[in-house]
């Protein structure tokens, strides 16, 4: 392989990818033939010698360190006393794996496919608000991230950067949040902004027609861009590398919405229309009209149970997406790895079924596919590198993940994570 090193903070990279020698032949180190393959080895560059980042958890220290409070924790945290929040990640952690031995574990790959994308790994970076106040246009980074490493990219429609900002800075199809609110006339020109953009997907979110109450948000006094409270004022002079990457660009404010709705060219404005704009009479009819609207892949996130699983097959949606909202919104429901199992059974193989929630590793990943999804999305984890470091600290995070699964995946006694199945979970005999 040969070592990569990038602009500040360096991270070396052992590539067992001809890709990035381009005029060479394709010859594969003993054991590997797959660009998700990685060996890594950290290198903090201009960080502390203390700085290793082996891990998310890494990742997650140092973006504390560097965002200021109301950000970190927007993004660090669940609703009312956060109990499905944290089970979501212990739910993973209760599984145990089935080790194998004298296996042949040469050529492996994590390649796959998403609603018949080809991806990498079977990783999606999923929709969060506010990715753009983690670091300075953070979307746009995030994205060019995951184009680079080749999974795919959503945009929340609660995002700094707008559609056309991300589109603008990336050459390959990125997918496209919606939340379906009260004012349809403009709920269809999101959809057609999308389409004009490219968007391979539509990602509906159906968990959010009324807000779950976030204690730390209520209490930070969360805004774009922040209010300059004593505290939080306080709070930002500790923060001043932040500070100047965000004088540094034009997209402080909600991008989709702000100049685009009649009568909304302000914050001011745009906090009185949104506080009603929730739409808590969401129908399974108003999936139909998104889709039809639509008119290509389609992805429904929210859903938790059977019923609703099989109502989501039957909506003529490409996949669904077993996800409680990172625990942000019904605090006390289950681990979405815990009720992944009931899910699949439900719907067989009628429509693609994903899960997001508590992945932290790659070997989280390699668990929610032995239960039987086909994809997984990682939220916190993402907004921990970009926090942390930016476009880099993204990139970091994929690799660390894709040298996770793909480990686990060999210790396993698989090569292919497309043949992985039930039969790595160990059970108590």
């Amino acid at each position: 392989g040969r070592t990569v090193r990038p602009e500040q903070p360096q991270v070396k990279e052992w590539f067992c990818n001809s890709e990035k020698n381009p005029g060479r032949s394709r010859r594969w180190p003993r054991g590997c033939r797959d660009p998700a393959s990685v060996m890594i080895a950290p290198n903090p560059g201009n960080l502390s010698n203390m700085t290793i980042i082996t891990n998310i958890a890494d990742l997650r220290a140092l973006h504390r360190k560097r965002v200021p409070r109301m950000f970190y924790d927007y993004v660090d945290s669940g609703s009312w006393d956060e109990l499905t929040y944290r089970d979501n990640e212990a739910a993973f952690a209760r599984i145990r794996l089935r080790q194998r031995v004298a296996v042949n574990l040469e050529n492996r790959s994590l390649r796959s496919r998403m609603i018949g994308e080809a991806v990498t790994m079977p990783v999606a970076l999923a929709p969060t608000g506010l990715t753009g106040m983690q670091w300075a246009d953070g979307e746009i980074l995030a994205a060019r991230a995951a184009e680079k490493f080749g999974v795919p990219f959503t945009l929340s429609t609660m995002s700094v950067c707008s559609i056309e900002d991300v589109a603008a800075h990336t050459t390959r199809p990125f997918w496209f949040q919606l939340y379906v609110m009260r004012d349809r006339d403009f709920i269809a020109s999101l959809i057609e902004r999308a389409k004009t953009a490219g968007c391979s997907a539509l990602v509906l979110t159906l968990d959010l027609q009324i807000m779950g109450q976030r204690h730390k948000d209520l209490k930070n006094g969360l805004s774009t861009p922040p209010k300059l409270t004593p505290g939080n004022l306080a709070n930002l002079l500790t923060k001043p590398a932040w500070c100047l990457a965000m004088l540094g660009t034009h997209r402080r404010e909600f991008r989709n919405l702000v100049g685009h709705i009649p009568g909304v060219e302000s914050l001011t404005s745009l906090a009185q229309w949104s506080a009603g704009q929730l739409d808590p009479t969401l129908s399974w009819e108003d999936v139909a009209w998104a889709r039809d609207l639509w008119g290509g892949k389609l992805i429904l996130k929210g859903i938790m149970d059977p019923a609703d699983a099989r109502l989501a097959a039957e909506s003529g949606a490409d996949a669904l997406i077993v996800s409680n909202h990172g625990g942000r919104q019904l605090d006390g429901a289950p681990a979405t790895i815990d009720v992944l199992p009931s899910i699949v059974d439900a719907v067989g193989d009628s429509i693609e079924v994903w899960v997001d929630g508590g992945i932290r590793s790659g070997q989280d990943v390699l668990k929610a596919v032995a239960l039987g999804a086909k994809g997984t999305l990682i939220g916190r984890a993402f907004n921990y590198g970009l926090g942390a470091m930016g476009e880099r600290g993204v990139t970091r995070c994929l690799q660390i993940i894709a040298n996770e699964l793909d480990l686990s995946m060999a210790f396993c006694g698989h090569r292919d994570i497309n043949d992985v199945t039930a039969d790595v979970i160990w059970h108590a005999p």
